[in-house]
C-alpha cells in the first residue's frame, strides 16, 4: 500500500552525475521516501560517497515490474546512456535503451498508476540551429543518436500523458559541475580537469559553437520544482531548462578556464575544425512557469567550485586518461551488461 503521507518518488538513475543531487534534495525534503533505480555501470566510478537512500534496487529500470511500480507515485527518469560517442559506437543501444526502453518503461509506470512522469530531455535536440536563441516550438534537429532518442521520447510520450498521468520534458541545457559521481566528458568540466592535470586547455572545435550551460545540480533543483508543481502547470509540456544569461560559445568557457588557471595555455587541437552542435537557446518559458526559481550556481561560481575540488582531489594525468571519469571508457568496458 502507498504510503498516504509521504510519496513514494523512483529515481532512475541515481548514482550516475545528477542522480546523488537529486537524492539529496529530496531526502532533506522530509516530504518523499526516495526509492533509486540503478544497473549501477558507474558506481564503482565515483569518487565520493553516495548520499543514502531509502530504498535501492540495482537493475535496469526496464526490468522493473508492475508489482514495484504499484509502490510508486511519481517518476525522475534519469536513467539513459549520456555519451553521444556511445551513440556513435553501437547507436542501436542508444536507441534501445533511452527511447524505446523509456517509452515502455513510462507506459508501464501508467498501467501501475504512477501520477507524474518527469523526463529528463535536453537542449542538444536542437542540434545545428539556423537561428539564435531557440524556443521550444522551434524545429530541432536532432544530430546525434542521443539527441535522437530524446525527441522519440518527447513524441511517445506526449501521446500517453493525460489528466491522471502528468507527463513533462524538461529539455536541459549542457551539465557541468561538481558531483558525487564526476564525468569529465562535457566540455566545461573537461577544461577544468584538463587545466589541472595537464596544464593547458584543449579544444577541439575552433571554439564558435554556443552551448547553453547550466549547473548538474540546478538540473536537480529545477526537477524537484517540477516534481511539488500543479499538474494542471506542467503537464504535457517541453520546458527549456536554463537561464538566457548562461549560453555561451565554447572559447568563451575556455577564457573562463584561464581566468581560475592563468599560468595554463590554450590549444586548439584541430580534431574537429567544425563542431556541427551549435545552438544557443531561449528559457522565457521556464522562467515565466517558474518565476521565484532560483539557480543556485552560474558559470563562474561552478566552474569555481570544480575547480577546488579537483585540486584538493589531486587530480592528475592518470586521472585525466583514466577510465574512471570518462563515461565511453567505462560503458565499453561493462558493454556486456547492457541489454
Amino acid at each position: 500500500m502507498k504510503n498516504m503521507k509521504r510519496k513514494n518518488i523512483l529515481v532512475t538513475g541515481h548514482l550516475g552525475y545528477i542522480g546523488p543531487h537529486m537524492v539529496e534534495i529530496l531526502t532533506s525534503s522530509k516530504d518523499y521516501n526516495v526509492y533509486g533505480c540503478d544497473l549501477g555501470l558507474f558506481k564503482e566510478n565515483a569518487w565520493e560517497d553516495f548520499p543514502p537512500i531509502d530504498n535501492e534496487i540495482i537493475c535496469d529500470f526496464r526490468d522493473l515490474d508492475k508489482e514495484y511500480l504499484e509502490n510508486i507515485d511519481e517518476v525522475i527518469h534519469l536513467a539513459a546512456i549520456s555519451n553521444d560517442p556511445m551513440g556513435d559506437l553501437d547507436e542501436n543501444i542508444t536507441m534501445r535503451i533511452n527511447a524505446e526502453g523509456t517509452t515502455e518503461f513510462a507506459k508501464k509506470c501508467k498501467d501501475a498508476g504512477v501520477k507524474k512522469f518527469l523526463m529528463s530531455s535536453s537542449c542538444s535536440i536542437y542540434g545545428k540551429s539556423e537561428k539564435l536563441d531557440m524556443v521550444e516550438s522551434d524545429e530541432t534537429e536532432p544530430l546525434t543518436a542521443y539527441a535522437k532518442s530524446k525527441i522519440y521520447v518527447e513524441e511517445s510520450l506526449m501521446d500517453i500523458a493525460d489528466d491522471n498521468f502528468c507527463v513533462s520534458f524538461l529539455r536541459n541545457s549542457t551539465a557541468y559541475g561538481y558531483s558525487k559521481n564526476l564525468r569529465i566528458d562535457l566540455v566545461v568540466n573537461n577544461f577544468l580537469a584538463c587545466a589541472v592535470a595537464l596544464g593547458e586547455i584543449r579544444i577541439m572545435s575552433d571554439g564558435s559553437p554556443w552551448r547553453p550551460l547550466i549547473h548538474c545540480r540546478d538540473i536537480a533543483n529545477a526537477l524537484f520544482e517540477f516534481l511539488k508543481a500543479d499538474n494542471s502547470k506542467i503537464n504535457k509540456q517541453i520546458i527549456n531548462v536554463g537561464h538566457n544569461s548562461q549560453n555561451f560559445q565554447v572559447k568563451e568557457v575556455a577564457e573562463l578556464t584561464k581566468e581560475i588557471f592563468q599560468d595554463v595555455s590554450i590549444c586548439f587541437t584541430g580534431e574537429a575544425v567544425t563542431d556541427s552542435r551549435d545552438y544557443r537557446v531561449n528559457f522565457d518559458k521556464f522562467t515565466s512557469l517558474f518565476p521565484n526559481f532560483k539557480f543556485q550556481y552560474n558559470l563562474k561560481s561552478g566552474m569555481k567550485e570544480l575547480s577546488e575540488k579537483l585540486m584538493d582531489y589531486e587530480f592528475d594525468s592518470d586521472d585525466f586518461n583514466g577510465d574512471q571519469f570518462i563515461r565511453l571508457k567505462t560503458l565499453k568496458k561493462n558493454i556486456s551488461k547492457i541489454k
